[in-house]
């Protein structure tokens, strides 16, 4: 509302649904791409200028309350600047954790945050809280545990008791380092551990496969099919669907874009049907057990493992009775596996 009246104060309109056909272009501009878009759908279909008025009233509704976000955009990103999070600083200076857990003592409107860095680009997603999430406070004594299974390879205690070497296979809530110190003079003395825990942690996948596979390719003939939504409102632009016995699609969707970064609640839906022609193929042992290699990357590939620090690669054949291999890789990969636990 506080948008609105802002918008409308030089003029006798208190709300967007007072807006005039006249006065669209004024409060409801389109950029020049979306605008063409428009003008093709709605002359296609031989809409109204009501219909087009009300669609785009609508829209720039929804767009005000798009902006009323409850988490200040501007804050945050001023607050992940000083936790060096910034154009130009080098990735390898960014202690990601550190920033989340930093950030998220700062705002009790977060409950969770990540912070994803892909290429020059960094994605921070986060999730608004109702409470100030339960993070371990300086001043507060805490242990410091396992994440997951490993061997460990390093450890630091900066403040605490180191309780394991390196060597020791720790398992999901193992303390590392107790939040506490003790002499041989001294009672315990309890506090907040602080240090770094590395550890050689395991990822396996097995794949397995007859030497006698069905394959499934694409041939050359294809079909387009064109629908537009409109709201939840759906039309088909087409009126059978290919008559592939099996096929592959691949889906488009062109949006109309409005007040620089609000889409109209109307796309173009494009569909490409590709068909699939199925066959049996007999391979090799060797032949067989690349094909296999290369499905278990893959896998690992869409799991993120190839973006760890990998120090190993294991692969082991098992060829049962000459008419199935199995393959088991194993990856090896040094991760901080340490976190926080408040001592009860």
């Amino acid at each position: 509302k506080d948008m609105q009246k802002n918008r409308f104060k030089d003029s006798d309109i208190k709300s967007n649904d007072e807006i005039k056909s006249s006065q669209i272009n004024k409060y409801c501009k389109l950029d020049r791409e979306s605008e063409q878009i428009a003008k093709k759908i709605f002359d296609k279909y031989k809409l109204s200028n009501r219909s087009y008025t009300k669609l785009l009233k609508t829209a720039r509704t929804i767009a005000d309350l798009e902006s009323s976000e409850d988490i200040n955009k501007n804050e945050l990103i001023s607050q992940l600047k000083e936790e060096g999070v910034y154009s130009g600083n080098k990735k390898s200076k960014i202690n990601v954790k550190k920033v989340i857990d930093n950030i998220r003592l700062k705002r009790s409107d977060i409950s969770w945050m990540s912070i994803d860095m892909k290429g020059t680009n960094i994605i921070i997603n986060v999730v608004k809280a109702e409470s100030k999430p339960d993070i371990i406070n300086e001043n507060e004594h805490c242990n410091i545990v396992a994440t997951k299974n490993g061997m460990i390879t390093k450890i630091t205690a900066d403040n605490g008791t180191a309780l394991v070497k390196k060597g020791d296979i720790v398992e999901p809530g193992d303390i590392l380092i107790g939040g506490y110190m003790e002499g041989k003079f001294t009672d315990k003395r309890y506090l907040h551990a602080k240090g770094k825990v590395e550890a050689k942690v395991w990822y396996t996948k097995k794949a397995k496969s007859y030497y006698t596979r069905e394959i499934t390719q694409k041939t050359e003939n294809k079909k387009n099919r064109y629908s537009i939504n409109i709201n939840n409102f759906k039309i088909n632009l087409y009126k059978t669907l290919p008559k592939f016995e099996n096929y592959d699609t691949i889906n488009e969707t062109n949006k109309m874009r409005i007040f620089s970064n609000f889409y109209l609640p109307l796309q173009i839906n494009k569909t490409t049907y590709i068909e699939l022609e199925k066959s049996k193929v007999t391979y090799g042992k060797e032949e067989l057990k690349q094909i296999l290699i290369k499905e278990l990357e893959q896998e690992f590939e869409k799991d993120e493992v190839n973006k760890l620090n990998i120090v190993n690669k294991i692969i082991n054949v098992y060829d049962n009775d000459d008419k199935e291999l199995e393959i088991e890789m194993t990856y090896e990969a040094i991760e901080e596996i340490g976190t926080e636990e408040k001592i009860e």
